[in-house]
């Protein structure tokens, strides 16, 4: 799903990055890793049935007992997948199918989707989540693993509202927005030490960079959690010469403004994962018209915004 942006585009504040990748959260849940010969099925008792060859192995799975996603109470817990590895220990080879073709909203990373006979959606989705951050190379087979995941929803996806512009003077491209579902903002309520979800409502927004200094074709910068309770993030392309943690060292500091840009970020609950893409802007140019106006614009939005949802955590600089 795309976001189209106004003119308007941003100036704000640090995003706080994500030291390590995450564990999967309850989301569109992972159903296997690089998966071929896929297929997605369903049937009129709320089960999908998702095939696929996973290295040499034939696989079957079924997943059920969820629908959508669940705001927070003190009593009710995020709704996740339950999931049947065994493929119903041999039901699937009488599995029948009710599923009919999709008509719903275009899907990021679509791999398949179907129409069940109770009108709500099921779809298979498939990216690289785990790829290292800052530009680097995968070192580990999961960080290269593209992963298979599974949503089931009715009614519309999350959205991410997304803006770009310029921080520190002109000198580093910077992208801020917010993230929500049916109006209601996607956080969570606790972070690790570096950034990385700790409860099942949170949410990170994977941001990749498209021909920058890291080299040629889609890159990972970064990944980082919105805020708690405005749903807003900001995030700016400031240069790195290694990451934390990371095996290898890279001596040069290096910026990832690229190209393009896309955002990506796990739908709450068991909907689908959602996107954004958008042009990179190039070198600021205070002298240009059309460059000053769009700042100005920015300003503008992000006082907006931080009216709007008590959010001063992205400032302009």
């Amino acid at each position: 799903m795309r976001c189209t942006a106004p003119r308007v585009l941003c100036s704000a504040a640090l995003a706080v990055p994500a030291l390590a990748s995450p564990a999967a959260a309850a989301a569109a849940e992972i159903v296997g890793r690089d998966a071929s010969n896929v297929r997605l099925s369903a049937d009129d008792k709320g089960r999908a049935y998702v095939s696929f060859v996973e290295g040499k192995r034939p696989r079957h799975v079924f997943a059920s007992g969820a629908i959508n996603a669940r705001q927070p109470t003190t009593t009710v817990r995020q709704v996740k997948f339950k999931i049947d590895y065994s493929g119903g220990r041999g039901e699937w080879k009488r599995f029948k199918n009710t599923c009919k073709p999709y008509d719903g909203p275009p899907l990021a990373s679509f791999v398949a989707a179907c129409k069940a006979s109770d009108g709500s959606y099921w779809a298979l989705q498939s990216w690289q989540r785990m790829l290292p951050n800052v530009g680097y190379l995968p070192w580990l087979p999961i960080q290269r693993a593209r992963e298979l995941r599974v949503s089931h929803w009715r009614g519309p996806l999350a959205k991410l509202e997304v803006y770009q512009g310029w921080v520190y003077g002109g000198r580093f491209e910077e992208i801020f927005g917010r993230a929500t579902y049916m109006g209601q903002a996607i956080h969570g309520y606790h972070t690790g030490r570096g950034g990385v979800p700790l409860d099942s409502y949170g949410r990170l927004i994977y941001v990749d960079t498209f021909n920058s200094q890291y080299g040629r074709g889609w890159r990972r910068e970064n990944s980082f959690v919105a805020h708690n309770p405005s749903g807003m993030f900001c995030y700016g392309f400031y240069p790195y010469a290694t990451y934390p943690g990371y095996p290898q060292r890279r001596k040069d500091k290096l910026i990832g403004t690229g190209e393009r840009y896309r955002l990506t970020v796990s739908g709450p609950g068991v909907t689908p994962d959602v996107s954004w893409v958008g042009s990179g802007l190039g070198a600021y140019d205070p002298a240009n018209a059309a460059h000053a106006a769009r700042q100005s614009d920015a300003h503008a939005k992000v006082r907006e915004m931080a009216a709007a949802y008590g959010d001063q955590q992205c400032g302009h600089h």
